[in-house]
């Protein structure tokens, strides 16, 4: 009972494992990028936990959580139940604020009820979420939408010509039917033409039956004008149009701070009400040290009670470094870090215990001298009799744990089994890839790449920020440093927004449905099935399972999913084509023994090997693999990659390119990366520096650090206390700057 037994786990690259893991202990799984441990620690561990928890509750219940397939394990034992506190961001919508979403926000408006003056109602009036405290004009959302009619409209087209801009409103639409067929309008009129009376018809009119429709126009249907119908399909609610349409209606609608709460969100009565000067809406606005300032300064016997447990919150939230945060700030505008890290701070004053906590890469946004209080909460998690698995590359963290599990030896189809189990000592005396590349010494670059020409940034006012002006080499690597929150994202944004010849390359994931696939993504799909019909005879869409090629019976989706009223929906491989999308036929065709199905399910650097010779295929798959991506498989969808693995994805499209004097800017580049994959990104950067682009990282890895032919570090702290040009110039400099806790890291990490 005092470990987790795990017998025969075979879930995506597991090879048939057998492992133990001590409870009550802190668990760190080790391994390179691909290598297998969230397959075993998130597919196998946290899936089974979940899964059997689900099953505790009733149909109806079910039927509203996530479905979990049974993972591929033969047995698992002594499971408790799993506490997942992944990279997911928190999402949600606008009404979901950092207060709202940590239950801080709850304790505020009763403080603010107990001893605000005067006094206008209880706590529930003081949610900008209740129609008695939220402000009337916006609804509480603290701004206003706008439909740019030209936008939306063409004045110059007729209704039958496309008048509306807008895709689920063209003519052969079900919504453009609605009117072209309402008999109240010539559908050849140019709409420049129409008089006010039509065009305030056509725009604004409420819900209506119409009297005498024609024959045409269905019988239950109300008319309604289009900036109505628009509105109430598009803005009111959060449907699966709104994000389909998501570009469409971001063209259309402007958003601006409303005019009467000004982005309060609460009504002037609620507004009215203060403490010591503040209303509620002026103190959620306040950065989280200076709320926990204000706090102090309150003299109340009556809000004692309220005030201490509040400052608590707010502290754990400074002290994982999130004081740069306002209680206001919308969750949607999050990091994945920082979502991470305020799930964090809502479990550690939970009563429950004996559950398994699971973490994927805390370090993540993270500079090191955040890292220390992360294992802090952790150690705290693990001392109310908790079993805490992390899955890690910071060796920062990796040297806290009290039991490492490292998986390998590579990536993929070379990776999956167990390399080492034991302490942190040990694992530096192992010839592991992570144990090696722990046991390395660092140095700064002896020769930094010298350059005259350089890019100035002058004056830059954002955020926290207040007139910085420096400057950074051409065709050279820079790094921009400092703590989460100092102010680094918001000076190169700043800084090269508008220049056209700057890349960002993010981890946001690209539009693409669970239908894309890397073939996909790199354009080179066409090429694979042009090749396929060469060879075969049979027409290139037969080789498509979004087209003539895909499973009859599961319409090309691999699974068919019964919709079950009270009850969970049932997936099942489909029978026909067995997971693998196409029709019967189609698997048949093969070429050197290959179907397009064995073809999807190559790694990366098995179809370099398979298509020699094919440059136009094999030239996106290298650049892919150059990466240290050669561990994906061609048909893994795109749903599925993290946001390290996105962000290399995107960076593999340039090196085949012919790309000179652009700038490329990259947001933690090594998020997700083994310190024995560094090299390999790092070699990316040298051949774009090569090819006479300039390369700008905001990084917090050390490793990454001693690379850089230039630093600009910016701090010392986040928030109000950060902002400030502490060093720019080549690295050794960096090194002298006293106030500079990357500096001090830095010396750490390279004596």
């Amino acid at each position: 009972m005092s470990q987790i037994e795990i017998i025969g786990a075979r879930q995506n690259n597991l090879k048939n494992i057998d492992v133990n893991i001590p409870k009550h202990q802190l668990i760190v799984f080790t391994g390179r990028s691909g290598s297998g441990k969230s397959s075993l620690v998130f597919n196998t561990i946290a899936a089974e936990s979940e899964r059997l928890l689900n099953e505790t509750y009733s149909s109806y219940v079910q039927h509203q959580l996530t479905q979990y397939e049974k993972p591929d394990v033969d047995q698992i034992n002594h499971l408790p139940v799993a506490m997942i506190i992944n990279q997911k961001r928190l999402g949600g919508n606008s009404r979901s604020t950092v207060g709202t979403i940590s239950d801080i926000y709850a304790s505020v408006r009763l403080l603010w009820s107990r001893i605000g003056e005067p006094f206008v109602g209880y706590s529930d009036i003081f949610s900008f979420n209740n129609p008695k405290g939220m402000c009337e004009t916006c609804s509480g959302l603290g701004y206003v939408e706008d439909i740019d009619l030209n936008e939306l409209l063409d004045f110059d087209k007729s209704l039958n010509e496309d008048a509306i801009k807008f895709p689920s409103f063209r003519p052969d639409s079900w919504r453009g039917k609605r009117y072209l067929y309402t008999g109240l309008f010539d559908n050849d009129k140019k709409l420049k033409d129409y008089t006010k009376e039509e065009l305030d018809t056509f725009l604004y009119t409420e819900p209506t039956k119409l009297k005498n429709p024609p024959s045409n126009w269905p019988r239950t249907a109300k008319f309604e004008g289009l900036i109505h119908r628009f509105r109430r399909s598009f803005l009111l609610n959060d449907n699966f149009e709104k994000k389909r349409f998501k570009a469409d209606i971001d063209r259309v609608v402007t958003k601006h701070d409303c005019p009467s709460c000004h982005g309060k969100r609460l009504n002037d009565k609620v507004l009215s009400c203060k403490i010591n000067g503040l209303n509620i809406a002026e103190f959620t606005d306040l950065p989280i040290d200076e709320a926990v300032h204000f706090l102090e300064k309150i003299d109340s016997n009556t809000a004692k009670v309220i005030i201490e447990p509040l400052k608590q919150q707010l502290q754990a939230l400074s002290y994982i470094g999130l004081n740069y945060l306002t209680l206001s700030r919308e969750t949607t505008t999050l990091s994945g870090g920082e979502s991470q890290r305020i799930k964090l701070i809502r479990h550690l004053n939970s009563p429950l215990s004996d559950l398994v906590y699971i973490i994927d890469e805390p370090s993540v946004g993270l500079h090191p001298e955040d890292i220390q209080r992360i294992n802090d909460m952790i150690e705290s998690l693990k001392q109310k009799g908790n079993t805490v698995i992390v899955v890690e590359h910071d060796p920062d963290v990796i040297q806290t744990a009290d039991h490492i599990i490292d998986i390998g030896p590579n990536a993929g189809k070379d990776g999956g089994e167990i390399m080492f189990e034991g302490s942190y000592q040990d694992l530096l005396t192992s010839q592991t890839s992570t144990g090696q590349a722990l046991n390395r010494t660092h140095q700064l670059k002896d020769h930094p790449r010298a350059t005259h020409d350089m890019f100035n940034i002058e004056n830059i006012s954002r955020n926290n920020l207040n007139h910085i002006s420096t400057q950074l080499p051409k065709h050279a690597m820079t790094v921009v440093t400092g703590v989460a929150g100092s102010g680094k994202s918001s000076l190169i944004s700043a800084a090269f927004e508008q220049e056209q010849r700057a890349i960002f390359i993010d981890q946001k994931p690209p539009h693409a449905s669970n239908r894309s696939n890397l073939l996909t993504y790199l354009d080179i799909f066409d090429e694979v099935r042009s090749f396929f019909s060469q060879h075969t005879g049979m027409k290139k869409s037969m080789f498509s399972y979004n087209s003539e090629g895909a499973c009859p019976e599961c319409n090309g989706k691999g699974v068919l999913k019964t919709e079950l009223a009270f009850m969970p929906d049932f997936s099942q491989v489909c029978e026909m084509c067995g997971g693998t999308r196409y029709r019967p036929e189609v698997l048949q065709a093969k070429v050197e023994g290959y179907s397009i199905a064995d073809i999807l399910a190559l790694t990366v650097s098995e179809a370099i090997s398979q298509f020699e010779g094919q440059d136009s295929i094999t030239r996106p798959l290298q650049a892919l693999a150059n990466t240290g991506l050669q561990y994906m498989t061609l048909g893994q969808s795109l749903d599925t990659l993290s946001g390290g693995e996105i962000q290399r994805v995107k960076l593999s499209r340039y090196l085949t390119e012919d790309v000179h004097d652009y700038i490329f800017i990259f947001d933690e580049p090594t998020t997700g990366l083994h310190e024995d994959d560094l090299p390999v990104l790092i070699d990316c950067f040298n051949h774009l520096i090569d090819d006479h682009n300039t390369v700008i990282l905001i990084e917090h890895n050390l490793t990454m650090m001693t690379q850089a032919d230039w630093f600009i570090d910016i701090g010392p702290y986040a928030g109000d206390k950060g902002g400030q040009l502490l060093y720019s110039g080549q690295p050794a400099g960096l090194l002298n700057i006293k106030n500079s806790v990357t500096a001090k890291h830095l010396k750490r990490y390279i004596l």
